[in-house]
């Protein structure tokens, strides 16, 4: 059953008409929210995976009123449910917000975005604000709620069957915005997140129990607003990336790029003890460098902490242009942390360019010998594009590769553990997977231990690329 359905040539065309990479190819929105089931599957979908893969991206309804970052598209979840008995089924909804609900009712775009910001009408912004919610970036479960989010606002919470439930504020308690990247501790079932600001106080970092309470919230002095798209928790404690990507606010409201890398404001380090005062956080200062995501980090027996992520050596600047600027290439890294030392060593642990780092959530904030990130068919000046996964051994130091075949493309490898074995290298690694001659999608399936591709779950239609998702064991 299609809900919505507006995959016209017409608005296919507006799109193309602005010429902007991202709203092109296997970028490019789709138009309709669909319910499909008794999906064609190739290969044989194993019992134990039995879930919901949930993928959330951008996807804008409206072609964008002026230069269009790729952060800036609507949210869009896109689902796809495992039976355990080799049934499959999809549906997709747009993340439906205010914002998006007043340029339903106008018909066309009201907010400008990153690389060109402008404010909505008066009477969109005195009911809306000065931003619309996108929630585009994540979607993660906990304490049975559905949560999407983008880094610069709330969360809003999903029903089971994706329709928008609204805003989410864990009754109230939540003061400030909400990271896309919160960490899920896997023994205590405690959301640990941080929410940053472009006007002071420029961070505040934040726990919810297992049932989805409030229960720590905390100021951390930061010198000036930055952007912070992710960081790391151990068993203990939190440490925070305090890196020169800076916010200038009057420039944004101008129209102008508000974003921008500052390498001498100076880098550094923070780490916290989970439920302290944000005023006890040891800061530990290092050379200058960027990280968009990271794999993981642990307590090791001598007090320090290890961290693994994707590090390169700046922030891409390109919010203030279509496309990218230049190339700037990721690649795995590790770093060892002694914040009783005041020091930080690291390494380069690949040269190969990579990000979208993940691992088997059961062991976030543990000590984990794997890991998987995104292999790159390309990262230019125009585009980067994964076409398979890469699994790293990061006991041994070594690495495989998977691709998904000529012309295919994907986004985030996400571990979906086997119900039936809790062994770390056990499991499945899941997919959208886009055929670019076909221009049609698949969830594909892969061995986590061996990397074959064990089924291909044939979607109805395209799904462009996207950002992260989660698998959400048991959910039918």
């Amino acid at each position: 059953m299609t809900v919505t359905d507006d995959p016209t040539a017409s608005r296919a065309a507006a799109f193309a008409a602005t010429g902007n990479p991202w709203l092109a190819g296997h970028f490019a929105p789709v138009g309709d929210e669909r319910d499909d089931r008794d999906l064609e599957v190739t290969g044989s979908l194993p019992a134990g995976l039995r879930g919901a893969f949930l993928r959330n991206g951008p996807n804008p309804m409206f072609p964008p009123l002026g230069r269009y970052h790729l952060f800036d598209g609507d949210g869009m979840v896109h689902g796809l449910w495992l039976d355990g008995e080799g049934g499959a089924r999809y549906a997709n909804r747009w993340v439906r917000n205010a914002g998006l609900a007043a340029e339903e009712a106008a018909g066309h775009a009201l907010f400008g975005g990153l690389s060109d910001f402008r404010l909505p009408p008066d009477e969109v912004f005195a009911t809306v604000g000065p931003i619309k919610n996108t929630s585009n970036t994540h979607v993660i479960g906990h304490a049975g709620r559905i949560l999407t989010m983008m880094e610069g606002v709330g969360p809003m919470e999903l029903a089971s069957d994706l329709s928008t439930i609204g805003p989410y504020d864990f009754d109230g308690a939540l003061v400030g915005s909400m990271t896309a990247h919160p960490k899920l501790d896997p023994v205590t079932g405690e959301l640990v997140f941080f929410g940053y600001s472009p006007v002071a106080p420029y961070l505040r970092v934040h726990a919810a129990d297992a049932d989805g309470a409030l229960t720590w919230s905390t100021v951390v002095e930061l010198p000036g607003p930055v952007m912070m798209h992710d960081f790391v928790v151990t068993e203990t404690r939190v440490v925070i990336f305090d890196l020169p990507a800076v916010f200038d606010l009057h420039a944004m409201v101008a129209g102008q790029p508000g974003i921008f890398w500052a390498p001498e404001r100076g880098c550094r380090i923070g780490v916290l003890a989970r439920g302290a005062p944000g005023e006890t956080v040891r800061w530990i200062d290092v050379d200058p460098f960027w990280v968009f995501h990271f794999l993981n980090a642990h307590d090791r027996p001598d007090g320090s902490i290890e961290v693994t992520g994707c590090r390169a050596d700046r922030l891409n600047t390109s919010f203030g242009e279509d496309g990218m600027d230049e190339p700037v290439r990721p690649h795995l890294h590790r770093w060892r942390i002694d914040p009783a030392a005041g020091t930080v060593a690291d390494e380069a642990l690949d040269d190969r360019p990579t990000d979208f780092p993940r691992i088997d959530l059961r062991h976030e904030g543990r000590a984990n010998r794997y890991g998987y990130s995104g292999h790159t068919a390309a990262w230019t000046e125009d585009a980067a594009s994964f076409d398979g996964v890469i699994r790293w051994d990061l006991e041994t130091a070594t690495s495989e590769v998977h691709r998904y075949g000529d012309g295919q493309v994907c986004g985030e490898t996400v571990h979906a553990p086997d119900l039936d074995d809790a062994a770390e290298g056990s499991g499945w690694l899941v997919n959208f997977v886009h055929d670019l001659a076909a221009d049609r999608s698949s969830m594909v399936v892969l061995d986590a231990g061996t990397l074959d591709e064990v089924a291909r779950v044939h979607l109805p239609r395209r799904v462009p690329f996207g950002f992260h998702g989660s698998w959400l064991p048991g959910e039918g």
